[in-house]
C-alpha cells in the first residue's frame, strides 16, 4: 500500500510517498518550514504544497504535534493555540481532497520503529523519545500503542522537560554535547524511575549524532538505550502506517483514544 506521509514539526513539515509493506520512501522527501504562526490554515496550506509537489491522488497519513482524539487536536504545545480544538483530519481532507488519517506525531515515530526499526520484535514495554523542537514520546506494551503520551512534559529541574532537554534547546541556549546530554540523561532517568521500561528508542533529527551524546547517558547501565534505526524519516513512515491501521483496516479509534496491535511485518 502507498500513502503519503507528512510529519508536521515546529520547525519543518516533512513529506513523502511511503511503502507502507516496507516502510522505504518512493521519492526524496519535501521539507517546508513550518509557518510562524503555525495557524491551521497556514499548516493547512503546506500539507496541500506537499500534497501538490508529489501529484498526490491517493491516501495521506499525517502525524502532528499534539494529542489528538477523533482528528480533533486537543493540545498545541508548539504549534498555534488556534489549533485546539480543530479537527485537522476534516480541515486537511477538505483542502487536499483526499482521505487523511491524523495521529500524534511521537506516536507516528513509534510505529515506524516498532514496525521497521529499533523496536521490531520487542516486547515488554518500550518508550520512544524524540527529541526536537519539543520532546516527544511513544510507549508501547507489548506491541500495543497507549496513545498520546505527552511525557515531554514532565517536570525536570522545576521546569517542563523540553524546555530543558529537546534539541531545540541544545542549539538556542548553545550548549555544547557533553552539557546537553547530562540534560537529556536526566530526563531519560526520570522515565526508568516512573515507568522501568524495558527498551527506550531516542529518536529526533539528533539521533543522527548519536555517537556525540550516547556515550553520556549513564541510565543505560540501567535500561537498555538505542537510536532511532529511522531517524528523522519515522514520523513520515509512521504516518503512513497509521493511515493503514485506522482508515484501510476499518480502526478509526486506534490514533484516536484506543490501542491497537502492530502487525507483524
Amino acid at each position: 500500500m502507498r500513502v503519503l506521509g507528512i510529519d508536521v514539526g515546529g520547525s519543518g513539515i516533512k513529506g513523502a510517498p511511503v511503502d507502507t509493506r516496507s516502510g522505504r520512501l518512493l521519492a526524496p522527501r519535501l521539507r517546508v518550514e513550518t509557518p510562524d504562526p503555525a495557524t491551521p490554515a497556514a499548516v493547512t496550506r503546506a500539507v496541500v504544497r506537499i500534497t501538490r509537489h508529489f501529484a498526490w491522488t491517493g491516501p495521506i497519513g499525517c502525524g502532528v504535534p499534539a494529542a489528538v482524539r477523533d482528528g480533533v487536536f486537543l493540545t498545541a504545545a508548539n504549534v498555534d493555540p488556534r489549533w485546539i480544538g480543530t479537527d485537522a483530519r476534516a480541515l486537511f481532507a477538505r483542502a487536499t481532497r483526499r482521505r487523511v488519517a491524523i495521529i500524534n506525531d511521537a506516536d507516528a515515530a513509534g510505529y515506524a520503529e516498532m514496525t521497521f526499526g529499533a523496536g521490531r520484535g520487542r516486547t515488554g514495554l518500550v518508550i520512544l523519545v524524540t527529541l526536537g523542537t519539543g520532546i516527544g514520546t511513544a510507549l508501547f506494551i507489548n506491541g500495543h500503542l497507549v496513545p498520546n503520551t505527552e511525557l515531554g512534559h514532565l517536570e525536570l529541574d522545576g521546569a517542563e522537560a523540553e524546555a530543558r532537554a529537546s534539541a531545540k534547546v541544545r542549539k538556542h541556549a548553545r550548549l555544547s554535547w557533553k552539557k546537553w546530554a547530562h540534560r537529556v540523561d536526566d530526563y531519560l532517568q526520570a522515565l526508568q524511575r516512573y515507568f522501568w521500561p524495558d527498551l527506550i528508542v531516542v529518536g529526533g533529527g539528533v539521533s543522527r549524532k548519536a555517537d556525540k551524546f550516547f556515550p553520556r547517558l549513564s541510565v543505560a547501565e540501567t535500561v537498555e538505550v538505542v537510536p532511532a534505526r529511522l531517524q528523522n524519516d519515522a514520523g513520515i513512515v509512521g504516518a503512513a502506517l497509521a493511515y493503514e491501521h485506522t482508515v484501510r483496516r476499518g480502526r478509526q479509534r486506534l490514533a484516536l483514544g484506543a490501542t491497537a496491535r502492530l502487525r507483524p511485518r
